[in-house]
């Protein structure tokens, strides 16, 4: 039984305003813009049913959750929590941001770099303690899942909150380290979308997915089409596709590196997209050279036709070998067993007579890290469902078997930021957005095969 939590973070405040550090400081209360964009946010939940909400205490998340269930068709009663309290940064809270810069260049640098390393000496009792906020952070957000994986079993769930906390429980549901905590995007009013199969911290599977993170920060709602770059943003943008429907995504039949073409919806997919990113200036297109994403990726340059699109190998969706043009079922009575095994551990299977996921990760961070080092500005990929989630996994450090943890869904967009530049760790600012595809906030693309 899967359970469904949808996250926000708290609408625009008065110190998000300012450029102040807010942490676990209750000064700071939602600006107009904020009231405004969380009244947007409880318009394109209110027609999903809720099984229970949760909200940070403090009044810049409590009333973005309050005005958010007020506009739900069917409110559940708000329970506000301290498990949901925003990152604690003692020595910081209230100062501008520029102010932390200059007064603690060498901590201040630590905190975006190295943030799992980053510490502050604070008073106590006993003397001075070095308290390790990302830790601590990430130490609370495992406690909250496994308080409310334990409380409900199936459902969907309301969570409002913060912009560390946010990062802390994506990152703790799909096993990030807190190294990578400055790597997950979170905008003010921004969506993200996360399934439990079983626990994550009881073990477990439910058809070999424990946890997946089906959406990231959708923006769209509020105006934002895709988020903005951090500021001082020095590298590129990489927009990355998954081609568009097939006949044989809708029948779950195996496709692999069987060129099957678009079909009709899949086209109409590519169309929309093509729409949602007309406005955006690009200056680079990139796609795997198999028939599906490469009409996707021609599709969407109809609006930018002074690009030319390279055509990438490397970036070939996995083969499946003697699975390809197969049914499940006629995989399983052939291979009894291994189609289990995929779906549960997916690292260790050898595809007959085609790849394993470990070769699929050797050419397509290859062909990812050489794209990254050589384009500038903002681009697109377009790709595979593999392929992507082979780099989704990338930009966390993550091995094959969390390869199920990364929804792709047909004609998806997912947003990469190099903020520090190709060398540099990168944001994933936002995932597997769907949102131009379908009015939901849920991906509702066909689940069929690779």
């Amino acid at each position: 039984m899967t359970t469904r939590v949808i996250l926000v973070r708290h609408g625009k405040s008065t110190y998000n305003l300012e450029r102040r550090i807010q942490g676990r400081l209750d000064k700071s209360i939602l600006t107009e813009p904020g009231r405004a964009a969380a009244i947007l946010v409880g318009d394109t939940l209110s027609s999903i049913t809720f099984d229970a909400a949760y909200s940070s205490p403090l009044q810049r998340a409590k009333e973005t959750a309050e005005i958010i269930v007020s506009r739900l068709t069917n409110p559940p009663q708000l329970q506000p929590t301290d498990k949901l309290m925003e990152i604690d940064l003692p020595l910081w809270e209230g100062m501008l941001r520029q102010e932390a810069i200059d007064q603690f260049p060498e901590a201040y640098r630590c905190w975006q770099q190295q943030p799992d390393k980053f510490s502050m000496k604070v008073p106590s009792n006993e003397g001075e303690i070095e308290h390790f906020p990302v830790v601590a952070l990430f130490a609370n957000a495992r406690f909250f899942w496994k308080e409310l994986l334990s409380s409900h079993s199936g459902g969907t769930i309301l969570v409002v909150a913060h912009n560390g906390i946010n990062r802390a429980l994506i990152a703790t549901a799909l096993e990030i380290s807190p190294a990578y905590y400055q790597s997950i995007q979170q905008s003010n009013c921004g969506i993200s979308v996360i399934n439990f199969g079983t626990s994550p911290l009881q073990g477990g599977t439910e058809k070999g997915v424990a946890v997946q993170l089906e959406s990231l920060n959708l923006t769209a709602h509020t105006g934002e089409i895709l988020p903005k770059p951090r500021d001082g943003n020095r590298g590129p943008r990489l927009l990355l596709v998954r081609h568009g429907e097939t006949d044989w995504n809708r029948a779950g039949k195996f496709q692999g590196q069987i060129d099957v073409p678009l079909n009709d919806r899949g086209r109409e997919q590519a169309r929309k997209a093509a729409k949602f990113l007309k406005d955006i200036n690009l200056d680079f297109a990139i796609s795997s050279s198999m028939l599906r994403p490469k009409e996707t990726a021609e599709i969407i340059l109809k609006y930018h036709t002074d690009l030319k699109l390279e055509l990438r190998d490397e970036l070939r969706e996995i083969s499946h070998g003697l699975w390809e043009g197969k049914f499940e079922s006629e995989i399983e009575a052939s291979y009894p067993g291994l189609l289990e095994e995929w779906k549960t551990s997916p690292e260790n299977v050898q595809m007959p007579e085609g790849e394993n996921l470990q070769q699929v990760w050797q050419r397509a961070i290859a062909a990812w890290q050489d794209i990254v080092r050589s384009v500038s500005g903002t681009g697109i990929v377009v790709a595979h469902d593999a392929i992507n989630k082979a780099i989704l996994c990338h930009l966390f450090g993550l091995e094959p078997e969390h390869f199920w943890k990364f929804k792709q869904g047909n004609g998806a967009v997912s947003v990469i930021d190099y903020p520090h530049g190709p060398e540099g760790l990168p944001v994933l600012q936002a995932m597997n957005v769907t949102t131009h595809l379908s009015a939901s906030v849920f991906d509702q693309t066909a689940a069929g095969a690779l």
